[in-house]
């Protein structure tokens, strides 16, 4: 890579140095990226694991979480080698004009898919919780209880407006709250498990769920499946540098700190949610947990409310993911001009309108879940492969 190539020869301006300084605390940071890792993914881990066991899952969070971290890591060393943390212009100093195009369209398909799964699960599970909360047997033929509408209704109430502010940290506080909801909605999974375990043979119960007898053959579909879904539930790169730009008193160190303290929470979370999901449903898991739930506590009050709570988490995630979409765009297409509240809006508006318009027509969040997280491994499988190309050469770049 001629890019890189060349950054050992004569190094470019420290990214802190050239980018301007920053405003949002470590603690505001950690939340950000905590909430842009967390998602609608945390809804298919038990799926997931359904697929593979307990073992075989815990090994391939455990992996997936390491690469991401290590990939992190890597994009961290590119912006201070390159000068800059905007990711268009890294890759337009890699490879011109083709190299901004490519960080455009990654940047973008990534988080469109991604805001798309958490508009998903408003469009399918705002309706149950209306019609729990007013009683209905079943979900009439009402305004009210359109999946489309409701979507539409929650994008221009809530989502639009936050998203219009200007800065990534002043989302600090709606992260924070985001992920109290989904730490309460693992609490709630953990506490259905309690009268399974009191009424069944534990010695069966744990060699069945920790080795499930799969079909030979389909073990490799399987893992082949499940790692997508892992992938997906560990997306927040195009939020690194943004965040990384906004980070009060920034340096690599600390934005790296920012980055471990995130995943690791995020790793502890996703395993506890998808041990209990799994094990309070077992075989009868589905691909949404939510979905589960509902089939079979159709009228517990304490789970509405957990239905409640993760509608509200990934509704205040789709803001995070937006910002990156929205720098890209402006990147793109108005480099060097003044910020423009209007431009500010209009982007915002038409990036929510291709969202909802993508809501409505595509059929599953399965869907979402495997082509995401299959882009997501090709990126980080390329950049990690990119940088071994220079081990050899440049074994001091990744010593310093």
């Amino acid at each position: 890579m001629r890019f890189l190539n060349m950054l050992f020869i004569q190094a470019s301006p420290s990214a802190e140095k050239t980018a301007h300084p920053g405003h949002t605390s470590f603690g505001m940071s950690v939340f950000n990226l905590s909430n842009a890792i967390m998602g609608s993914g945390i809804l298919g881990l038990s799926f997931a694991m359904a697929n593979t066991g307990i073992v075989l899952f815990s090994i391939l969070l455990l992996g997936v979480a390491i690469l991401s971290l290590y990939s992190v890591h890597l994009l961290l060393m590119t912006a201070k080698e390159g000068g800059s943390l905007i990711y268009e212009k890294l890759g337009e100093r890699a490879f011109g004009w083709p190299g901004k195009m490519a960080a455009f369209v990654s940047i973008t398909m990534q988080n469109i898919g991604a805001m798309s799964s958490y508009l998903f699960i408003v469009k399918y599970e705002l309706p149950e919780v209306i019609r729990a909360f007013m009683g209905l047997e079943e979900i009439s033929g009402a305004w009210y209880m359109n999946g489309n509408v409701l979507v539409v209704i929650v994008t221009i109430a809530i989502i639009l407006p936050l998203s219009l502010l200007k800065n990534l940290g002043y989302l600090g506080y709606t992260s924070g709250f985001s992920l109290s909801c989904m730490v309460f909605f693992v609490c709630v999974v953990s506490g259905q498990l309690s009268a399974i375990l009191y009424s069944t043979n534990l010695l069966i119960y744990f060699t069945s769920i920790l080795f499930p007898v799969l079909i030979p053959g389909t073990v490799f579909v399987l893992t082949a499946y499940t790692v997508p879904i892992l992938a997906f539930a560990f997306v927040c790169h195009p939020e690194v540098l943004p965040i990384y730009s906004e980070l009060k008193n920034r340096s690599r160190k600390q934005m790296q700190m920012v980055s471990n303290m995130s995943i690791a929470a995020m790793l502890v979370m996703y395993f506890l949610s998808a041990l209990f999901g799994y094990l309070t449903f077992y075989e009868n898991v589905e691909a949404e947990l939510l979905h589960t739930f509902t089939r079979v506590y159709t009228s517990d009050t304490l789970l509405l409310l957990v239905r409640v709570a993760v509608l509200t988490a990934v509704t205040l995630t789709v803001p995070i993911v937006l910002f990156p979409i929205r720098s890209s765009i402006n990147t793109l297409l108005f480099s060097g001009r003044d910020f423009s509240w209007i431009r500010h809006l209009i982007i915002a508006a038409v990036i929510l309108l291709f969202n909802n318009l993508l809501v409505i027509f595509v059929p599953t969040i399965r869907d979402i879940f495997g082509f995401i997280g299959m882009c997501v491994c090709a990126y980080m499988c390329e950049d990690f492969f990119n940088r071994l190309k220079h081990v050899g050469t440049n074994i001091s770049w990744f010593i310093d």
